[in-house]
């Protein structure tokens, strides 16, 4: 029998009665497990009904208490120690406010020095066994929120959300005042024929849409919030040059600038669901040094 505390198990108590006859996967279908992982963790035994191992699909009855246990696990990448700005942590979540010209993932390209290496080297001085999933990632050149799921479950469930109930919202520096001080760009977006870019294309493009609010203005640039209300890649980049802003220091839908040697786009802030709960949740993330170059109080 296992000490069920929630760094290693998620609980959840059925208070139905007699009545309400559902099984135990069922149960956990219905508090947000895939079937995959349902099917894993029974395979695997880590589904425990009333603190004991649980392989057979019970009905159960008012007051059974349904876990999943978390394994530990081999770290999936290199583990390097680096400090981290983190704005918010539980047993299911670490979100890290990631700082400009950090690749958020290893690749080929990018084996060590990204902010999976330096997770994991958190991970290890916690003394959490586990593998970094992220939930969302940033261009390199992008700072601001990364969300990273501790567990399998967590991973799903929040992963899910992303697609449509989550809140995400960017600062942006841009080019020029824009005549209409807040919008809707409505753009459906394709990959262009260099297969690098992306741009609005209204016969194949994909639908986007991208609301904006100018927040300040400062020698011919613009302080711009922004609401992602789809998810494509290089999203808020093409849609701010599809209307003539470009952001600032975007020399691949833009130019280069002598403000910052970067696009000036920050992941500012996120509003969620907490995956073992769904109690809301809205964290931010301050903006980077080069971003000083314009006076605002964010």
């Amino acid at each position: 029998m296992y000490r069920l505390n929630s760094k290693d198990f998620i609980n959840f108590k059925f208070n139905g009665n007699s009545g309400n006859k559902i099984k135990v996967n069922d149960f956990l279908k219905e508090r947000g497990l895939s079937s995959r992982l349902i099917r894993k963790s029974v395979k695997s035994g880590n589904i425990y009904l009333n603190s004991r191992v649980n392989r057979k699909n019970k009905f159960l009855k008012k007051g059974d208490l349904v876990s999943l246990r978390f394994e530990d696990e081999e770290p999936n990448g290199g583990v390097e120690h680096r400090d981290l700005d983190i704005i918010y942590e539980d047993d299911d979540l670490v979100i890290v406010n990631k700082e400009p010209f950090m690749v958020t993932h290893t690749a080929k390209d990018d084996a060590d020095g990204t902010l999976l290496n330096y997770l994991l080297g958190y991970f290890e001085e916690e003394v959490l066994k586990r593998k970094v999933r992220f939930v969302n990632r940033l261009d390199r050149d992008t700072s601001g929120l990364v969300v990273a799921a501790k567990n399998s479950f967590a991973q799903d469930k929040i992963s899910s959300d992303f697609k449509e109930d989550v809140e995400k919202k960017y600062l942006a520096v841009v080019e020029g005042i824009l005549e209409e001080k807040e919008g809707l760009i409505d753009g459906p977006i394709a990959t262009s024929e260099d297969g690098i870019r992306r741009e609005v294309n209204y016969v194949i493009g994909k639908r986007s849409l991208t609301s904006y609010e100018v927040l300040d203005e400062y020698k011919d640039m613009s302080l711009v919030l922004l609401t992602l209300h789809t998810g494509r890649t290089h999203q808020i980049r093409v849609h701010m040059a599809h209307i003539g802003h470009p952001i600032l220091g975007d020399s691949l839908y833009g130019k280069k600038s002598d403000f910052i040697n970067r696009q000036a786009l920050h992941s500012y802030s996120l509003k969620f669901k907490l995956p073992r709960n769904n109690k809301e949740m809205e964290v931010y993330a301050k903006l980077p040094k080069d971003f000083s170059f314009f006076p605002c109080s964010y």
